[in-house]
């Protein structure tokens, strides 16, 4: 392949991606590209401002890339950009291109710092750019802000592997020199999709913000933590540079002065800044393409065939045929629900090697994320103890007592059994939002992304309410108390009589108790508030959630 060749693969790769993206199918195939990942403030944004010399990225304090960004660089005479979204409209104003992709977030995330993974496609046109095309990536976090959800960080993570556990995508490690490498966010990350460092690129930030008589030269020289595609250096504007209107152009000069006078990086100048790094990126992606393009060929001639047979199949589909519409309508709903039965079930042809998914994760929800809640309500058994001993005291006034008042009893058991209440309804919020990116995932194989099946959404979120309600009316009504006793010790955990049991069985058995099992109850009660024996709060990890397809119950094993 000759030189100009060459130099078409990207723009090639560019217009497959703009393809697929426009039918909502950019995350079935798995195109050649580079994904930029690092934590917050890393200076991923920087970066890539350099390598288009304009500002254009939006910027703020907490998660600001909250989709995923397809930057699209095309070297060409005049400076502008366009978006896939926007088609025929040219942006001048690079200001109007943050304001624009600020926007088409909001309009996808809302305006509280939601994330999704829905990619927003960008084209830069510039004489001052090689030809290269990136996908920008949310900056990995911890703490939720705004409106987000508890589990910000999961689903961070969950759309990273989207992209970087593909084999043809290269990863762009961002981490900056004044934090322990051994800490950074993006080589963990890689580290984890990629230990043999094969795919990763490393890109070292905040060089000049390291403490005085240190310097990052093991790590540029490839000596600590070793990549096959090495290290690159970069100096980008600080936070002061950006308030203060400096030129790009202005920023890149002294960056190249920088590299020039540090003595601990003179001898590799002409290895760093980010006129190298843009040069390295466009011969490692078109290299890429090119080591990949006969599996990217045969994959495209697989699909095509497919789609082909499909379109056969409605070849004689007559969109003003009532019966036909039904039975399509019909093939699509029978797929959808056993698709989503295999992934509840665990029984599905696609196993995911990387993360928990499905019926999976709901099971780590009840067995492991649940009890863990549960393990922090535990009260401390001092306070416990100056609690019960105030409310028998106060139930008996004035009055010296002779017997411990149940009263008292109902009462610190009650005020447990109301602490339940919210961990409860984290547990379902976590379970009906895993069901939901189920569903989404479900969809995506029988439908295309502009067209979902809208009501199985609403109805999970409707079930969702009515979920919550009945959980919390359990420990509020049909909740009841079960003792086990001992010599020493007098625990209680909480329980309720099984649906399966009959009006006519014994009342007490409802309690899960016998009559001579409440005489016990409260001979070692009054037993144990004079001899000041212990109480224990028996934990709920008793109390095991079984999933299977159809239903969820709660049984005592």
């Amino acid at each position: 392949m000759g030189n100009r060749g060459m130099e078409d693969l990207i723009p090639l790769v560019n217009r497959l991606q703009d393809a697929f993206s426009s039918i909502g199918q950019n995350a079935e195939l798995d195109l050649p590209q580079i994904a930029v990942v690092g934590g917050q403030s890393a200076g991923k944004s920087s970066v890539l401002e350099n390598f288009v010399g304009k500002d254009f990225l939006p910027r703020g304090s907490g998660i600001v890339t909250r989709r995923p960004l397809v930057l699209q660089l095309i070297n060409c005479p005049t400076e502008y950009a366009e978006f896939l979204h926007c088609k025929g409209k040219k942006f001048t104003d690079f200001d109007e291109v943050r304001q624009e992709i600020e926007a088409e977030t909001d309009r996808v995330t809302g305006q509280n710092k939601g994330i999704s993974p829905v990619p927003i496609n960008l084209r830069v046109y510039s004489p001052n750019v090689l030809n290269l095309t990136l996908v920008d990536l949310p900056g990995m976090t911890k703490v939720p802000v705004g409106d987000q959800p508890a589990d910000i960080e999961h689903q961070i993570r969950e759309m990273l592997m989207q992209f970087v556990t593909k084999d043809n995508c290269l990863l762009l490690a961002v981490s900056p020199a004044n934090s322990d490498l051994a800490n950074s966010d993006a080589l963990k990350i890689a580290k984890e999709v990629d230990p043999q460092g094969m795919r990763t690129i490393g890109v070292i930030t905040k060089l000049d913000l390291m403490d005085e008589g240190t310097d990052a030269r093991d790590i540029l020289e490839n000596k600590l933590l070793p990549l096959r595609r090495g290290y690159v250096g970069v100096v980008n504007r600080s936070q002061k540079d950006i308030d203060g209107k400096k030129d790009i152009a202005a920023a890149l000069q002294a960056e190249r002065k920088f590299f020039l006078s540090h003595p601990g990086y003179r001898h590799l100048a002409d290895r760093m800044g980010t006129a190298y790094l843009q040069k390295v990126l466009n011969q490692q992606l078109t290299n890429h393409i090119r080591d990949t393009l006969p599996g990217l060929r045969s994959k495209l001639q697989s699909q095509l065939l497919s789609i082909e047979k499909e379109v056969e199949e409605y070849k004689n589909f007559r969109p003003d045929d009532p019966s036909r519409k039904t039975k399509a309508l019909l093939q699509m709903v029978q797929q959808f629900a056993v698709d989503f039965e295999k992934r509840i079930e665990g029984s599905g042809d696609q196993v995911d090697t990387y993360e928990l998914s499905g019926g999976a994760k709901i099971n780590r929800v009840f067995h492991e994320r649940f009890p863990f809640e549960l393990v922090k309500l535990e009260s401390d058994e001092k306070t416990l103890r100056k609690e019960i001993s105030y409310a028998i005291k106060n139930i008996h006034g004035i009055r010296t007592g002779l017997f411990t008042p149940d009263m008292a009893f109902e009462t610190i058991v009650k005020r447990l059994i109301a602490q339940l209440k919210e961990p409860c309804q984290k547990c379902v919020d976590l379970v009906i939002m895993e069901l939901v990116n189920t569903v989404r995932q479900c969809t995506n194989k029988v439908l295309h992304s502009t067209t979902q099946f809208t009501l199985i959404p609403t109805r999970g979120t409707s079930q969702s309410s009515c979920c919550s309600f009945t959980t919390l009316m359990l420990y509020s009504s049909d909740a009841a108390v079960f003792c086990t006793l001992t010599p020493s010790l007098l625990s209680l955990c909480f329980c309720r009589r099984p649906a399966g049991q009959r009006e006519g069985e014994s009342w007490w058995r409802g309690w899960g108790l016998g009559l001579a099992d409440w005489v016990k109850v409260w001979f070692w009660v009054v037993w144990w508030f004079w001899s000041g024996n212990r109480v224990c709060v028996t934990r709920w990890k008793e109390r095991s959630p079984v999933l299977t397809g159809r239903s969820t119950a709660w049984t005592l094993s």
